[in-house]
C-alpha cells in the first residue's frame, strides 16, 4: 500500500499525549481559509518555491522537462502552469530555494521511519500521531498505516476534520486509540463560507464516535472574526456536552506562521490576517468552555 506524504514530523508535543512522531497524509476536502498547512490540501504533490534563496545559476532550467523554467532579467521564472512536477528541478537546486511537497511513501516506509522514535514513545506515553491535510481522504493508506503501527504496539492517534463516510469511521474507530476532533463552528452557514462544506456529517460523525465510546478530544481552532464570538463559543460548548463523553477540548489559537507557504505555493491567502488572539480571550474562552468539559487545554 503506497500513499503520498507531505511530511514526517518528529518529537511533536502537541498533537496527543507524550512525544510523538506526526505523519502528514497530503490531501483535504475542506478548504479552510485559515489553513496554515495549505501545502496539505491537495492531493497532489506541489512545488514550493523560496524565491529568497535562488541564487540564478540556471541549473533547474537546463533539467527542467515541461520547459516551465525561463530567465527573466537573469533570474529563474516558473510558469507553474507548465510544470510536470517531477522534481528534477529540486534535486538539482542546491541552494534549495525549490522542494517538492508529496512523497510516495509504502506503509514499510512510514512506519520505520516511526519506529526510529519508538524509544520516546513508551517513558512519555506518547506514539503516532496521522494527520493533514485530512487522513480519511487516503483511508486505504490511513488503515495500513493504523493496522501496521498497532501491530507493532505503537499507540495511534488521528487528527481528523471529521468530514468522512460513517462507514470508514466505523472501520477505523476499531484501530484508532485517539481521536483528536476538530469542531470550527457550529453555525452551519458560517462554516459553510470559511471552510466550503457543511459541518452536518462532521457533527454526525463526532456523535457517532462517542457513541461508540471512542476517546476523543475536541480541538476548536480560534479564529478571530470568525469563530471567536461568545455565541458560537456558547453553541459549541453546549454541543460538546450533549455528546455525554467527551472530557477534554482543546482550544488552538490561530497564528500566522503558514501564511508565507501560500506565496511560495503560487497561491493566494484565503482571508485578511485574522490577528492572534490574545491570552486574555483565549482565558475568557476556556472559561467558557470549562463549564462544559472537565478539562480544557490552550494550546493542545
Amino acid at each position: 500500500m503506497q500513499g503520498l506524504v507531505s511530511n514526517i514530523q518528529r518529537y511533536s508535543v502537541n498533537d496527543g499525549p507524550g512525544i510523538r512522531t506526526t505523519v502528514f497524509l497530503k490531501g483535504c476536502p475542506l478548504a479552510c481559509k485559515w489553513c496554515h498547512n495549505p501545502e496539505s490540501i491537495s492531493p497532489e504533490r506541489q512545488l514550493m518555491l523560496r524565491e529568497d534563496r535562488c541564487i540564478g545559476c540556471g541549473e533547474c532550467m537546463l533539467v527542467c522537462g515541461g520547459q516551465a523554467i525561463s530567465r527573466d532579467r537573469g533570474r529563474p521564472v516558473t510558469d507553474r502552469r507548465k510544470c510536470l512536477r517531477c522534481g528534477r528541478c529540486t534535486e538539482v537546486c542546491h541552494a534549495e530555494a525549490r522542494s517538492l511537497v508529496g512523497r510516495e511513501m509504502s506503509t514499510e516506509e512510514v512506519i520505520a521511519e516511526v519506529s526510529k522514535d519508538k524509544v520516546f514513545y513508551a517513558p512519555s506515553g506518547g506514539g503516532v500521531t496521522f494527520s493533514g491535510g485530512e487522513p480519511f481522504l487516503q483511508s486505504e493508506f490511513l488503515l495500513s498505516l493504523l493496522k501496521a503501527a498497532g501491530a507493532g504496539n505503537v499507540h495511534t492517534a488521528v487528527d481528523t476534520s471529521g468530514y468522512a463516510s460513517p462507514a470508514l469511521l466505523d472501520e477505523a474507530s476499531e484501530l484508532v486509540d485517539l481521536f483528536l476532533y476538530d469542531i470550527k463552528a457550529i453555525d452551519d452557514t458560517r462554516h459553510r463560507g470559511f471552510t466550503g462544506v457543511s459541518n452536518g456529517l462532521i457533527l454526525e460523525n463526532l456523535r457517532r464516535l462517542v457513541a461508540r465510546q471512542n476517546q476523543v478530544v475536541v480541538r476548536v481552532p480560534i479564529i478571530p472574526a470568525v469563530n471567536d464570538d461568545p455565541a458560537e463559543i456558547l453553541k459549541i460548548g453546549v454541543f460538546v456536552a450533549s455528546l455525554g463523553g467527551i472530557g477534554e477540548i482543546h482550544v488552538l489559537p490561530y497564528h500566522e506562521s503558514g501564511v508565507d507557504k501560500y506565496r511560495r505555493l503560487g497561491q493566494e491567502y484565503g482571508m485578511e490576517y485574522a490577528g492572534q488572539p490574545s491570552a486574555e480571550s483565549l482565558g475568557l474562552i476556556a472559561a467558557e468552555l470549562t463549564k462544559y468539559v472537565p478539562r480544557v487545554v490552550i494550546g493542545g
